[in-house]
Formats: structure tokens, sequence, C-alpha cells
């Protein structure tokens, strides 16, 4: 599991996972500006030594500074919080190697529940929006049709909602959590964690999926594996 320094964005690979306090983020991918991959922030973090060689006055956050707005966002808000790592699904997958890849999604369920905090972006809700009204743009957003976002709304002890201009719009735990019931049909005992996952039927979880979409077709089944407490190799071109 790779993680992100929050100060630097820097890659840290840590060697007991489950003893490091992370930030965690839930969103919806974006095209404009493309999301960066694991590659892709190599490649900024070796720019930049190449650079810090020549100018040692580069400031301490440069990496970070070159990362996309989401990443810079997340770090922000999880140095807010007292945390010095991050992780974020699209930059902290090495989606080349496909053991680390079907790692990461048998595992995703529990590095959500794991993480200190989860901060659910919503590239599609303004800052003055207000979610308790009944046509909100809150209760509007993609956030809520995807497939990888049902497991990253359930498994945190609690998620924080954020506005496109990472503004706090609140959280699971708190005023939100009446509202997400609405949105999604799942009770909020569930989704507080009052009530064991498991005691839910089969149907009743798979309901909670029937009107998700994702981009590829076998993550439709590859993002419930947390849900039902499944691990499975991941193999791409399964199809339906």
């Amino acid at each position: 599991m790779f993680l992100l320094r929050t100060h630097t964005g820097e890659f840290y690979r840590p060697e007991d996972r489950e003893e490091v306090k992370y930030a965690i983020l839930s969103h919806v991918w974006s095209k404009d500006p493309p999301e960066q991959s694991y590659q892709d922030v190599l490649a900024v973090q070796s720019q930049v030594r190449v650079e810090r060689a020549r100018n040692p006055d580069l400031p301490g956050d440069e990496v970070l500074s070159r990362l996309h707005p989401k990443i810079r966002g997340c770090c922000q808000r999880a140095r807010q919080n007292g945390l010095d790592f991050a992780w974020v699904d699209s930059c902290c997958i090495d989606k080349t190697s496909s053991a680390e890849l079907s790692e990461a999604i048998n595992s995703m369920f529990k590095w959500y529940s794991q993480a200190t905090a989860c901060y659910a972006f919503l590239a599609d809700v303004a800052s003055e929006d207000d979610p308790l009204l009944p046509h909100s743009t809150f209760r509007q957003s993609k956030w809520f049709t995807r497939c990888w976002t049902l497991q990253e709304l359930i498994a945190p002890n609690n998620v924080l909602f954020f506005s496109r201009d990472w503004k706090a719009i609140g959280q699971k735990n708190g005023r939100l959590g009446t509202v997400i019931e609405q949105i999604t049909g799942i009770n909020i005992d569930i989704l507080i964690h009052q009530q064991p996952l498991q005691s839910i039927s089969v149907a009743r979880r798979m309901s909670w999926a029937s009107s998700r979409v994702a981009t590829r077709k076998e993550d439709e089944a590859y993002s419930l594996m947390g849900i039902f407490d499944i691990y499975m190799p991941a193999i791409y071109g399964e199809g339906s």
C-alpha cells in the first residue's frame, strides 16, 4: 500500500500499514483535468528531485504543488486534521501490476474502514448548496451513482463531505445521515455502524448497488466484494 506524504506529495510505503494513521479520498474520477496515475506522480517526483539537485532552494512541497487539485485538496484537509499521510486510489495503486491491482481491489473495503478520516469530494456540488433541500445538487451528485463509492460510503466509521471548492458540507454521522439514507436507501444504522453489515440480507445489499454504474463492467462485481466480505482474483476482460 502506497501512501502520500501530505506535506510533500512524496510516496511512502509503510512496513506496518495498520500502525499508520491516514486520510482516504472518495471521489468520482475526472477527465478535466485528468487524474494522475501512480506513474504520473512518480514522474513528477523524479523531475523535482533532478531540479532540486540543481536548485536546493526549491520548496519542500514542490511535488505536491504539481499534483492534481484533488490530491492537493485531500492532503491539505488531512494536514488540518493532523494527518501526515493520505491515500488516493487514482495515484496510490500501480495499475500496471496485476498483482498489486488485485490486492488493492480485495483490500479496498478494509483500507477505507481503517482510515482515520474519509473525505468524499463532490465535484458537482457548490459550497452554497443546501443538502437538506429536496432538490439540492448534493442529492443529485454523481458520487451517489457510482459503484465504487457504495463501499466507500459504508466502510469508514465516518465520511466527511466536501463541495467542489473543498468547503465542508457535513458528515455521515451528523446532519447528513438522514439525507444519505433517503438518497441511497441504506438504513442509517448501517451507515453509522450501529448494525452489522452482514446482518442485512444479500438481496437487500444487492439492491443498494442496482442503480449504480461503473466505467468497466467487471467493476460492478468487484466493487461489491467488500460489501459481501468476499476475496477473489480480479481479472479484467471477463465482462459481465
